[in-house]
């Protein structure tokens, strides 16, 4: 997911990439170190959680579990309630209902507890533009290096309407690993569960993911599933519900 040229990260987000439609301002400025985020409440277990509550297949199901194995069906699939969202933003973002309403909160809640701000980097993209995102990133980098860094058109989460980049405003580590250690990839990394929201492609859990560490990546599952995972201890969906590894394409 991380690798992209220059050219490409500014239409998209790495591993599942990001592009949308009109770019806003950008500000390149590195961002100052912030005060520490206040403290997260306690999180309480839910006693039987159902995992069969929702669907692990259907698109349109927030429980959705896309990858190099379990690819988007229909392979176009285009979520029916998209929004664009009203945070600050790279390129025009776009999420389904749920998951912007989500990503208000969250930036709202960061800005409220740090003092800094963040933005969209990329949300929705379609199995088009997906396609010419991984196409511009083997061309740039070879076929291997570009499906450890970039899903395939049809298998991005991105085209679910469930996944956010999101980067620093001003910018620093931009769609980077170091992302991870600014203000805003901390605060998210520990509180992006509150929001319903799951850092996908963890640092250590590349073997069951198939892409790099991604700290900008964020995908919403809803916080009843996100406070579990983070009760639980487990941070991928597929160790989660209990489904293959997808290191690589079929």
């Amino acid at each position: 997911m991380s690798g992209l040229l220059v050219a490409l990260t500014a239409c998209s987000g790495g591993a599942d990439g990001g592009a949308a439609t009109s770019p806003g301002t950008v500000n390149t400025d590195a961002g100052s170190h912030p005060p520490s985020p206040s403290s997260t409440p306690t999180p309480n277990a839910i006693a039987t959680f159902d995992r069969t509550a929702r669907s692990v297949d259907d698109p349109s199901s927030i429980w959705v579990v896309v990858n190099k194995s379990r690819p988007i069906a229909p392979v176009d699939y285009t979520p029916p309630d998209l929004v664009v969202l009203g945070v600050p933003h790279v390129w025009e973002p776009q999420l389904r209902r749920p998951a912007a309403d989500a990503v208000v909160a969250m930036f709202a809640a960061f800005t409220a507890e740090t003092g800094l701000k963040m933005q969209s980097q990329s949300a929705f993209r379609s199995y088009s533009t997906q396609r010419d995102v991984y196409d511009q990133d083997v061309t740039a980098n070879g076929q291997a290096a570009a499906d450890t860094d970039t899903a395939r058109p049809g298998t991005s989460e991105h085209q679910t309407g469930l996944a956010i980049d999101i980067s620093a405003l001003p910018a620093a580590c931009s769609l980077q690993a170091c992302f991870g250690g600014t203000a805003q990839g901390s605060w998210l990394a520990a509180n992006a569960w509150r929001f319903g929201f799951l850092l996908r492609y963890p640092a250590d859990k590349v073997p069951i993911t198939g892409y790099t560490y991604e700290p900008w990546h964020f995908r919403y599952v809803g916080i009843e599933l996100s406070t579990e995972m983070h009760v639980v201890g487990v941070t991928t969906l597929e160790e989660f519900f209990g489904l293959p590894a997808a290191p690589q394409y079929k």
